[in-house]
């Protein structure tokens, strides 16, 4: 169109907001926040409903948090996560602001690290009428008294509002009593999940009586067997989950809690639980069937016999966390993989697994087999590289996050078929695999030769005076070992070649390459370049410099958490370089890396202002002047460590 001095216009058309809605739905979550913040119609796109599912805000009790809870009261829902609330003034006003602003519309709330009064607290859950989760763990000022929940009126008011409550999450309470847990959980009669992990639980036997303690009356002190089983009978038909972590809980007493009548488990977490035998898990497996997750971790009794029961009962078992059973063996893996519905299996620290059982049960004849999806086999040192073949190929559709961490006997043939096989993976941690080179992560065979040692190994050489005696000089270890140096016409052919590198995962959102201390700029700055890597630890790689700082900030924008914590050449030089590309990033790691000063804080206060963690510890040349400028002018600054900065003993949290 022409305006009328002739000159051509161009008019402007704003785009309708469902067609805003229908881009941003095709963006991950930290995208689009980036793209909220462009206009305002894009703003308000990014604040529709689809987008707003699960949605949790986190922040400390403050002053400046009564605006931001005002600020909620527009949306249709929220949950929140409130720390550090106390028995002050600030705290009270806080709470009732969010029962008068968010009271109808809020569905989760958390007060982590808080020592909030009974009123307070009393008084902002009548109004909190559609709750549906409450988390009060730790919070022993609330139930320290045993007087919580002790006057009618104020359980009458409670439990109108908290009658559709699904979840509470009451772990870590040393003062919880039968009194008080009847009176909570009495205002909360269709509970789904229960959390009781860290309590202090009455299991113990009383062989005077021929009862766990608490079965003839109410412990004035300590939750009782009775009570909690009185619950479980209570709210059977909505029960599916619970929570006994690290309680003494012994083999009778899990006994009479799965033996409830109706009550059908979906979920079953005791970690930390050492008292448990086979004989308990055979018992539970027999009376809940039904179970889906099962977390029985750091139980230090348990052996393959307990695993072959779980094979055997456990048909609808999709989750399943081992680690830590240092009993357990090879024996049962086999079978457990016969458990089609099987998604996620943790074998972290089970020191004696090899993997050839859980490959033998992925090639066995039985038509059902597990699609795991989630395979955790950190620090089992039996690991090797024929084993990681197998299930790479085996496993190369589902498999999605894979931990091998600590197995130190993983080599380059490992990663290649990582590379070639499970391309779909998401999150890879490979840390303190040493013997992982440059050539592993570029998809090549080595072909640069090591220089033979001139004088040769003639052995240990005597004389007279026994002054060069060879058995007195200790072996080369591994980390003294400078890694063999990719060349020029290797990273050429490395270019040209059709095969898989590290590249090849390109939907990968975490990387662990902690203390594969063999690797270099050739390899990170070429292969780690992933547009929606969110989390990379390269801790304590010696070799590598600012190049490789540069190239990871360059090509991996997404990221929110990244570790270079003894990597002694990096330096302001990088990350001046890199910081301006690193504007979404939360967490850093850069401990005992000297040639960071201070310099490089006040690019980070320019760059990077949502950092919530920084640690810096050890760090000679940052002073605490600069240090204090930091936390000033980031405002979700929450952690900073740095001991030992200029040669200080100084140490903060925030």
């Amino acid at each position: 169109m022409e305006d009328s001095d002739g000159e051509d216009s161009v008019e402007t058309l704003e785009l309708p907001l469902e067609i805003i809605v229908y881009i941003l739905s095709f963006l991950h979550t930290s995208d689009r926040k980036e793209a909220s913040l462009v206009c305002r119609s894009w703003y308000h796109a990014s604040q529709d409903l689809r987008f707003q599912r699960n949605v949790t805000f986190s922040f400390p009790a403050s002053a400046s948090s009564l605006e931001l809870v005002r600020g909620l009261g527009r949306k249709s829902r929220c949950s929140l996560i409130i720390s550090q609330l106390d028995g002050f003034s600030m705290s009270r006003s806080l709470l009732l602001e969010v029962g008068l602003c968010l009271g109808s519309k809020l569905e989760s709330l958390a007060l982590p690290g808080s020592s909030i009064t009974e009123a307070s607290l009393l008084a902002l859950l009548p109004r909190l009428t559609s709750l549906r989760k409450l988390d009060l763990r730790g919070l022993d000022s609330l139930f320290m008294s045993g007087a919580f929940l002790s006057r009618e009126e104020h359980r009458q008011q409670v439990s109108s509002a908290l009658s559709g409550l699904e979840e509470l999450d009451l772990s870590d309470l040393r003062y919880l009593s039968d009194l008080t847990f009847n009176r909570l959980t009495g205002c909360t009669p269709r509970l789904k999940r229960l959390s009781l992990a860290g309590c202090h639980i009455a299991f113990e036997f009383d062989p005077y009586r021929g009862c766990p303690v608490g079965a003839v009356e109410d412990s004035s002190a300590l939750l009782s067997l009775r009570n909690l089983r009185k619950l479980l009978t209570e709210q059977k038909s909505t029960l599916v989950s619970l929570d006994l972590s690290r309680t003494s809980i012994t083999p009778e007493s899990l006994r009479t809690i799965v033996q409830v009548q109706g009550l059908v488990l979906e979920e079953l977490c005791l970690h930390g639980c050492k008292e448990l035998t086979d004989y308990s898990v055979e018992v539970l497996v027999k009376h809940q069937p039904c179970l889906q997750r099962l977390d029985i971790s750091a139980c230090t009794e348990l052996t393959a016999r307990a695993v072959v029961a779980i094979a055997r009962s456990l048909k609808s078992l999709t989750h399943l966390s081992l680690s830590r059973d240092w009993r357990i063996t090879e024996k049962g893996l086999a079978d457990l993989m016969s458990v089609s519905s099987l998604r996620s299996l943790d074998l972290s620290e089970c020191l004696h697994v090899s993997g050839a059982e859980i490959v033998k049960g992925l090639t066995g004849s039985n038509t059902a087999k597990a699609r795991l999806e989630t395979l955790n086999l950190k620090n089992c040192t039996y690991i090797r590289d024929a084993a990681v073949f197998s299930l790479t190929k085996l496993l190369g559709n589902t498999l999605r996050e894979l931990d091998l961490t600590l197995c130190v006997n993983v080599t380059d043939v490992s990663v290649r078929a990582i590379t070639t096989y499970l391309q779909g993976l998401v999150v890879l941690r490979l840390g303190w695999c040493k013997e992982v080179t440059d050539w592993g992560l570029l998809g090549m065979v080595e072909t640069t030769k090591c220089e033979p040692d001139e004088r040769g190994d003639k052995g240990p050489r005597f004389t007279r005076t026994f002054g060069n005696m060879g058995f007195f000089k200790p072996p080369r270890l591994p980390f003294e070992e400078r890694p063999k140096l990719v060349t020029q016409d290797d990273l050429e052919q490395f270019k040209q070649q059709a095969g898989a590198s590290l590249l090849a995962l390109n939907r990968l959102q975490e990387l662990d390459l902690t203390a594969c201390c063999k690797l270099t700029d050739s390899s990170i700055v070429q292969v780690v370049r992933y547009p929606d890597l969110q989390r990379l630890s390269l801790s304590m790689l010696p070799e590598i410099t600012d190049a490789s700082l540069l190239s990871i900030a360059w090509h991996c924008r997404s990221l929110t958490s990244l570790a270079l914590s003894h990597c002694p050449q990096i330096s302001d030089h990088g990350v001046a370089q890199a910081a301006p590309y690193l504007h979404r990033l939360q967490h850093l790691y850069f401990s005992c890396c000297n040639n960071v000063t201070d310099r490089s804080l006040l690019l980070l206060v320019q760059h990077c202002k949502r950092l919530r963690t920084l640690d810096i510890s050890k760090c000679k040349n940052i002073s605490v002047t600069t240090v204090d400028l930091l936390q000033s002018q980031l405002p979700f600054l929450e952690n900073v460590h740095y001991k030992y900065i200029g040669g200080m003993d100084l140490t903060l949290t925030l």
